[in-house]
């Protein structure tokens, strides 16, 4: 009985010491993130070495015709924080996992809407955006299997799939100009009647500046497109700076568009505000 007590220490000493012991991964995994105008593009893939291997041809570690989880391990994951222009074509803002099929003259390069890390799982799955990429050879041998983001402008870049003397350039484009021109038609425009609300209501519950408040809460609620909860934080607003009347008033209208708006909460919080205000 002792002996065997002593066999099962010595075998659970041994698989503790091995769960510790770590090694150089031969394909380890890396992320690049590069900012492309206004758009964040990162990358998380596995990088194997090519080890005097022939990485690309009809016979060669990555054979021509046949589908590539381009790089090792799990797919290969490109995210994209907005949305883009893949070779001219669109692609939605999101996370992508991007298998290849590479040729002599030609490779396909298709992104998948992300669901999981399995390379294989996407093999017969129809890509939400597939584009044809001319290959070149590169001076410049490449190791490890790389990719990068390169030749930045505000408007696009060119993501690099290298591997020994094969460069397969994707251009990525960006809608930078329009978001730029986005912001400031809106910042030049001034402040929306939800800024002014956000303002007059923090004026309000911090007990700031009420004349301030009531101002651009004013501001907010001008206009026929009046909001039931606009309009209960004026009524608020103006029964804290003893304009009873009109504190009233702007309940009525508030409970008038929460009872049109179906907003029991507000129909509640209306009348009993407009009861303590009668007294």
């Amino acid at each position: 009985m002792k002996n065997l007590f002593a066999v099962l220490c010595f075998v659970a000493l041994a698989v503790s010491v091995q769960a510790q012991i770590k090694t150089p991964a031969p394909s380890p995994s890396a992320t690049i993130m590069q900012t492309v105008g206004l758009t964040d593009v990162t990358v998380e893939y596995s990088r194997p070495s090519a080890k005097g291997r022939t990485i690309f041809g009809d016979d060669a570690l990555v054979p021509n015709g046949k589908i590539w989880r381009t790089g090792a391990n799990s797919v290969t994951q490109v995210t994209f924080s907005s949305d883009v222009m893949i070779e001219g074509k669109e692609l939605a803002a999101g996370k992508y996992g991007v298998l290849t099929l590479p040729s002599a003259t030609t490779w396909a390069v298709h992104f998948y809407t992300f669901e999981k890390s399995s390379w294989s799982s996407y093999t017969e799955a129809t890509p939400a955006l597939a584009v044809s990429v001319t290959p070149k050879k590169s001076a410049d041998v490449a190791e490890s299997f790389t990719i990068s983001i390169d030749d930045i402008k505000s408007d696009g870049a060119t993501m690099n799939i290298k591997w020994a003397n094969t460069a397969v350039p994707v251009s990525i484009s960006t809608n930078s100009d329009k978001a730029v021109m986005a912001n400031i038609e809106k910042v030049m425009a001034g402040p929306s009647s939800g800024d002014y609300y956000n303002a007059a209501s923090y004026y309000f519950t911090a007990g700031k500046d009420l004349d301030k408040a009531l101002e651009w809460m004013t501001i907010a609620t001008e206009g026929p497109d009046k909001k039931f909860w606009q309009m209960k934080r004026m009524s608020e607003l103006l029964a804290k700076m003893g304009k009873t009347k009109e504190a009233i008033a702007a309940a009525q209208t508030s409970l008038e568009l929460a009872t049109k708006a179906g907003n029991d909460d507000y129909i509640k919080m209306n009348n009993d505000n407009i009861k303590m205000w009668s007294m």
